[in-house]
């Protein structure tokens, strides 16, 4: 598989016109487009296809937790002028799912500006789903002049500017921040202190635990020309190779694009706000107008499931309309 698969998939199905099974790439290209989607699992470093959403997920008997991200609450320009509503269609598919979630991680970009409230409406609208949600910052959830209305709605028991970790199930889970002192267009960091915590964190711990981090930017080298990427991480991800199973979760490009390297399986979430650019076709990084009915197509949330015995992570992605 190549560096990056980007989900611009075209085929519904898994088998082609004839019947035969499609190749891995557009199982890949098709996992978020055939009705409400496709569970896949990782095995051996190669994702396969394991069914559609729905009966997928009826059959799950595992530990699940949800993924959302880049909500942008206050973003209001024609990329998508209702932030709010998309945000609560995607609560919304969240509270119909047929198996509910043990809590859901939000990977930044809580707000668009930073505002009191900005951050109000995105609880009020969260807080439907009726779950716990551990959260990472965002760089839009951090520009306000004091940088301290995330840390005191959401950091609270965490370690310098919002890391922190907890288990559950038996998976071992990391929240760590690299979008603090983020220049225009630049690379993410984490910072020798962070890089310290995480070290001390992992210590004493079983190679064969389950671990699952989550962090705003990529911890993997997407696009470095649009900051697509975290300049530091090369030295987070060595202290995770000696594990049997690492997932690491991100946001901030707001689409769908996954890599497979070793022990780790990188994947990033679509927004529930607006979709950006792919890496490259495009000047720059940002706000992609697309027409009104393809919008909802290009946004979503993305579901987990832990299985005893079984070291891979599955992730269905759901977009909000098909």
């Amino acid at each position: 598989m190549g560096d990056f698969d980007h989900d611009n998939g075209r085929n519904n199905g898994r088998h082609d016109t004839n019947g035969h099974a499609v190749n891995r790439r557009k199982v890949l290209e098709c996992m978020t487009w055939a009705g409400t989607g496709i569970l896949w699992t990782v095995a051996g470093g190669v994702p396969r296809s394991v069914g559609l959403v729905g009966e997928a997920m009826a059959q799950q008997s595992g530990f699940t937790f949800l993924q959302i991200s880049d909500s942008h609450i206050g973003f209001d320009k024609p990329a998508n002028p209702n932030a709010r509503g998309t945000l609560e269609e995607a609560i919304g598919k969240i509270k119909i799912l047929p198996v509910k979630p043990s809590f859901m991680i939000h990977t930044g970009d809580i707000s668009h500006l930073s505002k009191p409230s900005e951050f109000d409406d995105a609880d009020r609208i969260i807080s439907q789903a009726r779950l716990d949600v551990h959260y990472v910052p965002g760089e839009h959830d951090v520009i306000d002049e004091e940088v301290r209305l995330y840390r005191e709605r959401y950091g609270r028991g965490t370690k310098g500017a919002g890391w922190y970790s907890f288990d559950a199930n038996g998976v071992h889970f990391i929240g760590l921040v690299n979008v603090v002192d983020l220049k225009a267009g630049g690379l993410g960091n984490l910072g020798a202190e962070q890089l310290e915590w995480l070290a001390n964190d992992l210590k004493g711990r079983a190679a064969s635990d389950p671990v699952v981090v989550f962090a705003h930017i990529p911890l993997w080298t997407v696009y470095p020309n649009w900051g697509w990427g975290t300049e530091d991480a090369a030295r987070a991800l060595e202290y995770l190779k000696r594990f049997g199973s690492v997932t690491v979760l991100n946001g901030h490009i707001h689409q769908i694009m996954q890599k497979v390297e070793g022990n780790i399986t990188f994947h990033t979430a679509r927004s529930t706000a607006f979709p950006q650019p792919a890496p490259g076709t495009a000047p720059s990084p940002g706000p992609m107008k697309v027409a009104d009915d393809k919008l909802r197509t290009m946004l979503g949330i993305a579901s987990v499931t832990v299985k005893q015995g079984e070291q891979k992570l599955a992730v269905i992605d759901t977009p909000l309309q098909d």
